[in-house]
């Protein structure tokens, strides 16, 4: 039989070589996405600045009280597997949330082929009932209400800035993970940019639809 200090070390061995192991598997499974945010950062072609900020560290999405506009219970890490496009604003939706969300769905329609790739998602703050004469324009968007004491834990605002100042992306595995501000006609050609330059950067690990 071997000795007991012989047993406590190859004990001790396995579990060393189980936590290398898990350590590699976790290397292996992030790398596609870091390696899409370096060439993101570093590697950007045609040059010129980046509109969005970097949110360090990421943020994956929690399981929040949210509803869909129904009332029906809606589970928010359901929208894992595509990149988001997120505004955030109460129902009422003034003339500057209109034009944000205007803006969303064009861009997202600008992208091509991409486009599949990227939902554009409007998170309702509050109880109040969304415009009959915005509803068709919504078709394509996911409208979830989620209450802004909530969605303060997934997102936060800029500096002297609401949540509903910003615009938010949220990469495919449920990560906030950029900060635009709200969209402008002055701006959304850059926050397109931005979006193009993720999208091919992450081409390599990402792909249509949700699994």
């Amino acid at each position: 039989m071997p000795a007991p200090g012989e047993t406590l070390a190859q004990d001790a061995q396995r579990t060393q070589a189980g936590r290398w192991k898990m350590l590699l598997l976790a290397l292996v499974c992030a790398a596609p996405v870091v390696a899409s945010y370096l060439a993101y950062y570093l590697v950007r072609p045609g040059g010129g600045t980046s509109l969005g900020q970097l949110i360090d560290p990421q943020r994956p999405v929690p399981a929040l009280a949210a509803t869909d506009l129904s009332g029906q219970p809606f589970d928010l890490p359901s929208l894992k597997g595509q990149w988001l496009l997120v505004s955030v604003g109460g129902a009422r939706c003034d003339a500057r949330c209109e034009s944000n969300l205007y803006l969303q769905r064009q861009l997202r329609e600008s992208l091509g082929k991409d486009k599949d790739r990227l939902d554009w998602v409007w998170l309702v703050t509050d109880d109040g009932r969304v415009p009959d004469s915005l509803r068709p324009a919504l078709a394509y968007a996911t409208v979830v209400r989620v209450p802004e004491a909530e969605l303060s834990k997934w997102f936060t605002a800029d500096a002297g800035k609401t949540l509903a100042d910003s615009t938010y992306v949220v990469d495919p595995m449920g990560h906030w993970m950029m900060r635009f501000p709200a969209l402008t006609k002055d701006n959304a050609g850059k926050a397109k940019r931005d979006l193009q330059r993720l999208l091919r950067a992450s081409s390599s690990w990402d792909q249509a639809g949700r699994e």
